[in-house]
């Protein structure tokens, strides 16, 4: 329940949480603030009262901190796609990577040996691909179509654009919701799930009843007038089907590193920030040092991302993916890219006995989901593994990780943050790992060399 603003006290705020809210005590109590950041006297606005802990906003900052910049969103606080609009770039990377080591410590009880530069790009414009909730509001009379608010999930916020999203999505958010807002089956619209390739941008329709032929002769309009390419999908990710341009061509591409291109279904999982991704697969390149005589398991491969780069250098790479769909695009993407040296299996990563048919290995990369790596990690025979590394989207459970490495011998030796997600609190990472045991340590000399070395 709100506390009326005029009955809130100015309170200092400390520090931050994990999730990038500013933390106060306000008569004892600890207040996760939201938009407030450490070192300010902020005047609260209350959203809940618990019985441990509070939740408020930063209603009016009295003393700022140096780090604070002014949001370029005018949804900044009702949206909750983003959560650190209010800090600047590069607040929010240092703050970043006090989160992953402090996790590292925390849980792994692991301190790396080095810390590298982080890897930052565009802060504005670099989403490339984004899931929309869509609604009709009876009440309202009006169709949302955008992201949850940030107070009240169950809503959506009432967004007309989004400064984080890549100009040729953020260009349709307006349009596409007065488009769908004149449909007959309106209150059946579900979901659009958007992708922009660097050939063309995709929209994915997700409808719950039958789309009536007038109201698919509006979305065709629509996207020929943006010239988009136009998915519907009235079930399962098998209807889906594309009626707009009336061609078989369904992939967009993605330009990586080194001539590399890979082709992907609108649906299928990439890696939203294109200028991140660059510098994430030049910086493991580096630190993997790929040559022709290396054997190299890439678990957790998806389309290929980081397998046929490192096969272009010349080493034999073996890629994992539990969803065989991606396995066979990433078959395709070898293919398209003249990739001989790379190869692919369909795995469940999460049993045991998937785990023990893996090839052996002499350089190790996973990229696994938030839920880390662990059985991996436990189970994986690392006898004669002369490098780790680990591509991480959850700062917690790479620690977890890395603990189990470290009691296997493993140490870790470099680590860096990456802002993939800028202005949200979401903490990537990369992590490298090789023997404490001098005698297993490749005879080449450093076994992880940086960017630029």
């Amino acid at each position: 329940m709100s506390l009326p603003i005029e009955e809130a006290q100015p309170v200092f705020v400390s520090k931050l949480s994990h999730e990038g809210r500013g933390i106060a005590h306000v008569n004892g109590k600890t207040t996760f603030v939201f938009g407030a950041l450490p070192n300010e006297e902020v005047v609260l606005s209350y959203h809940n009262r618990r019985a441990r802990f509070d939740e408020a906003s930063a209603h009016k900052v009295l003393v700022p901190s140096l780090t604070r910049v002014e949001p370029r969103c005018q949804f900044f606080g009702l949206c909750g796609g983003c959560s650190l609009q209010h800090m600047s770039q590069s607040a929010q990377i240092a703050f970043k990577q006090d989160v992953l080591i402090e996790q590292l410590r925390h849980f792994g009880k692991v301190v790396p040996e080095q810390i590298l530069p982080p890897l930052v790009a565009e802060g504005y414009g670099y989403r490339r691909k984004a899931r929309y909730s869509v609604r009709f509001v009876k009440k309202k009379q009006k169709m949302l179509l955008g992201f949850r608010e940030l107070f009240h999930p169950r809503f959506l916020a009432e967004i007309n654009t989004c400064h984080v999203l890549h100009p040729k999505l953020a260009r349709l958010i307006a349009p596409l919701q007065e488009t769908l807002g004149g449909f007959i089956n309106k209150e059946h619209i579900a979901q659009v799930e958007a992708a922009v390739g660097d050939n063309a941008t995709a929209l994915v329709v997700r409808h719950l009843e039958e789309m009536p032929a007038s109201d698919q002769e509006e979305l065709i309009a629509f996207a020929e007038s943006f010239n988009v390419w136009l998915f519907l999908q009235p079930a399962g990710y098998d209807s889906i089907h594309k009626i707009w341009p009336k061609d078989s061509d369904s992939l967009l591409t993605y330009n990586l590193v080194d001539g590399v291109t890979l082709y992907f279904h609108p649906t299928d999982f990439t890696q939203v920030n294109a200028g991140i991704n660059r510098l994430m697969i030049q910086q493991a390149i580096a630190l993997l040092d790929p040559r022709a005589e290396d054997n190299i398991l890439d678990l957790f491969c998806g389309l290929g991302n980081f397998s046929l780069p490192l096969a272009k250098r010349g080493a034999r790479v073996t890629g994992i993916e539990g969803d065989a769909r991606m396995v066979m695009r990433a078959f395709l993407n070898a293919q398209k890219n003249s990739v001989d040296s790379a190869s692919f299996m369909a795995l469940d990563l999460n049993k045991e006995e998937s785990i023990a048919c893996l090839p052996r290995a002499n350089k190790v990369l996973i990229d696994p989901p938030r839920s880390g790596a662990q059985e991996i990690v436990s189970r994986l025979p690392l006898d004669q593994v002369e490098s780790l590394l680990y591509v991480s989207c959850n700062p917690s459970t790479l620690a977890r990780d890395a603990g189990i490495l470290k009691d296997r011998g493993f140490g870790l030796k470099k680590v860096l943050v990456m802002d993939m997600f800028t202005h949200t609190e979401h903490v990537e990472a990369m992590a490298l790992f090789c023997p404490n045991v001098t005698a297993r340590i490749s005879t080449r000399g450093d076994c992880c060399p940086i960017v630029g070395s």
